[in-house]
């Protein structure tokens, strides 16, 4: 059985998981006159990156001829996994800016309205509606229709899903907890990361180093989470996770700070 504290707390990290996003770009749309659109392409941009065709990318590397070497060696794994986010993620904010906000001022108010859009979406559907199919699974365990369930799952795939029902069985209502602020972590990076890639788009020159750095950044971040992941535990994880993304929000806001300082606020009045 699940315990009723867990399935309560699965409840509002799908709520919030949902409510976050949405009500973050409704309160930027409303107060500080940030466009619709510039949340959208973020979102879409997220979705066809790094859902779509990392992976494309995944399927192919991980299931060819190299692919169990990479998943049977941590260091190799977070390596990959690490520049393969890095690359199609910062690629896709930069293509987007560059060629899909031509019409946006420049100032860093768009930065964050696309910093929205992408990480909200991966908040969105990564976690929100990813906690609704968790909630569905307990509900099921409790009501006692997984062995139903179990009689219409593939041969291939009931070992997969047996581990998926005893980790909703064993998990604790504070590791739920515990992805709600894992995801709170990551759309701070996101948005943050979006401030250093529009910064190197719209201002070039001497700044166009924060391109590569973002995609640095982001490799290295994620990649230094698989190594730990196995070696600490998981709030000590995420409290780490937490700490990269309050220094990287930081060091954004000084550089737009000081890149923008010119043109206008973080943003306006």
């Amino acid at each position: 059985m699940v315990p009723v504290s867990t399935i309560t707390i699965i409840v509002i990290d799908i709520i919030l998981g949902i409510l976050v996003p949405v009500a973050l770009s409704w309160f930027l749309i409303k107060k500080y006159k940030i466009s619709l659109s510039t949340v959208l392409i973020g979102a879409a941009t997220f979705i066809v990156f790094a859902l779509v065709v990392e992976s494309i990318v995944h399927n192919i590397v991980l299931n060819g001829p190299r692919g169990e070497a990479i998943k049977g060696n941590t260091l190799y794994y977070a390596l990959y996994g690490g520049l393969m986010a890095g690359l199609f993620e910062e690629v896709g904010r930069y293509i987007s800016m560059k060629f899909l906000l031509i019409k946006e001022p420049t100032k860093v108010s768009p930065a964050i309205a696309y910093g929205v859009g992408h990480g909200g979406v991966e908040m969105l559907i990564i976690f929100g509606i990813g906690m609704i199919s968790t909630l569905m699974m307990a509900l099921m365990v409790n009501n006692g229709q997984i062995n139903e369930i179990m009689t219409q799952v593939p041969a291939n795939a009931v070992d997969q899903l047996n581990a998926q029902i005893e980790q909703v069985k064993t998990a604790s209502s504070a590791s739920y907890l515990l992805g709600l602020w894992e995801r709170a972590s990551a759309l701070i990076m996101q948005i943050s990361l979006s401030i250093l890639v529009w910064t190197a788009v719209r201002k070039g020159g001497k700044w166009m180093w924060l391109f590569p750095a973002a995609i640095l950044i982001h490799a290295l971040v994620d990649g230094t989470l698989v190594m730990m992941q196995k070696s600490i535990s998981a709030a000590a994880l995420e409290t780490i996770c937490f700490a990269e993304a309050l220094v990287l929000a930081a060091v954004a806001f000084l550089i737009a700070r000081k890149a923008f300082s010119n043109s206008e606020e973080l943003l306006p009045e």
